[in-house]
């Protein structure tokens, strides 16, 4: 039987509103290697300090958004910022099946529980529950342990979630109708599900 393994890029970066807008534009025009390029390495579109920050940001979006159907690209390109956080979100989780399940588990028993923050320590005893599914976790070094957790934290606060991350205090996110609608007609469901967390269990009484 084969291993199951969290496939992620959880070191790619956070949610990167900005360079995103950027490679879904570039993904609407079916650039061509070259002009990928081009875009990237040589015009520097990304404005990175350099190219090899340049290639490894580009390439962690564009992975990230290839998993989402070209009308989200769509909205991100022409969205406004809350609508093009949103879809960065939805395009984060598609490709880190392990922010898909930290969402799922630990920051939706947080809203149920009604506490009012998200403490640190609960994404290291998140990675050892992970770790035993997939063994692979527990050789990560501490460094990139403490890595997948800032961004966690930095992706969960840009889309609203957490208050700052210092604080990390539980915000409640409206989702946009349309990014809804467009997870239904594309069956992104878990995604729609995390999405959701704060909205449906705020709404309980």
């Amino acid at each position: 039987m084969k291993q199951f393994h969290y496939d992620s890029d959880m070191v790619g970066g956070s949610l990167m509103v900005r360079e995103s807008r950027i490679i879904a534009s570039l993904l609407l025009d079916n650039v061509t290697p070259d002009q990928w390029d081009q875009a990237i390495r040589i015009d520097n579109l990304l404005q990175k300090r350099s190219p090899a920050s340049a290639k490894r940001n580009a390439q962690a979006i564009r992975q990230r958004l290839e998993r989402l159907a070209p009308q989200f690209w769509r909205a991100l390109k022409d969205g406004d910022d809350q609508l093009a956080t949103q879809v960065s979100l939805c395009g984060a989780l598609a490709r880190n099946p392990l922010l898909m399940a930290f969402m799922q588990s630990v920051l939706l028993d947080a809203y149920r529980s009604r506490v009012d923050r998200l403490d640190a320590y609960l994404w290291t005893e998140f990675l050892q529950d992970c770790s035993h599914r997939d063994p692979t976790i527990a050789h990560w070094t501490e460094s990139t342990k403490k890595k997948t957790g800032q961004i966690a934290y930095r992706m969960l606060t840009e889309a609203g979630y957490l208050s700052s991350t210092r604080q990390r205090l539980l915000q409640t996110v409206s989702i946009r109708p349309e990014i809804r609608e467009m997870l239904k007609e594309t069956d992104q469901l878990r995604v729609k599900a995390c999405l959701e967390v704060s909205v449906w269990t705020r709404s309980v009484s």
